[in-house]
This record gives structure tokens, C-alpha cells and sequence, in this order.
């Protein structure tokens, strides 16, 4: 799995980041979801809960305020992250491209009908 990305886009229309990665799969986060799974400190409660893997049931903890799920802006961080900035301000979170891809919901095996 390469978790390095090709494209990154963002839709403010539909709420959502939009990352294409180099082994050709894609994933679609909602900036809600993106929000509450901010890897922060200040988020996750303390170091102490840092590092934990991410998972796609991180993206649908609930917030309280609209102003903080608002995209401001993103900036790519090296060539290992990105840094977003919410519209209540909140800019800690350095979302590696391990723990965006560590977001991404497990896709159920295709199979071929004959």
C-alpha cells in the first residue's frame, strides 16, 4: 500500500477532502469526520492517547458547532502530511498520510459473477 498522495482536492460544497493516492485507490473524507478525528493532543485528551491507528469510525464522532468543521485552509506539510486549518481556529492537527489512509473504509472484496 503506497500512502503517498497523487491528488488532493477539497469540495467546499460537499464538505469533503478528496485524496487520490499513488496506488490508484481513492478516498473521500466529510470535513465533519476529518475534524473530529483530528489527531491532535488537545483532541485525543492528552498525549498519553497518541499514537493510536487510525480507523474509519473516527470520522463519525459527532461536533458541536458548525464554525468548527468549516475548512479555512490546508497546506501540505513536507512530504508527509497535511495541516488543516478550521473555521473556529483550530489548527494543531497534523494529518500524516498514514492516518488519512488509515481513515479510509476497508472496501468489500469485488467479486465476478460467471
Amino acid at each position: 500500500m503506497d500512502t503517498k498522495p497523487k491528488k488532493i482536492a477539497v469540495s467546499k460544497s460537499k464538505a469533503t477532502l478528496s485524496i487520490e493516492w499513488q496506488d490508484g485507490e481513492q478516498s473521500i473524507y466529510p470535513l465533519a469526520g476529518l475534524r473530529a478525528a483530528c489527531p491532535c493532543a488537545l483532541c485525543k485528551g492528552g498525549h498519553a492517547n497518541m499514537g493510536k491507528p487510525a480507523s474509519p469510525e473516527m470520522l463519525e464522532i459527532p461536533l458541536i458547532t458548525s464554525a468548527s468543521v468549516e475548512l479555512r485552509s490546508i497546506e501540505k506539510i513536507g512530504n508527509y502530511a497535511l495541516q488543516i486549518v478550521w473555521g473556529d481556529g483550530h489548527s494543531h492537527g497534523i494529518y500524516s498520510w498514514e492516518f488519512l489512509r488509515g481513515l479510509t473504509p476497508k472496501r468489500p472484496p469485488e467479486t465476478t459473477v460467471e
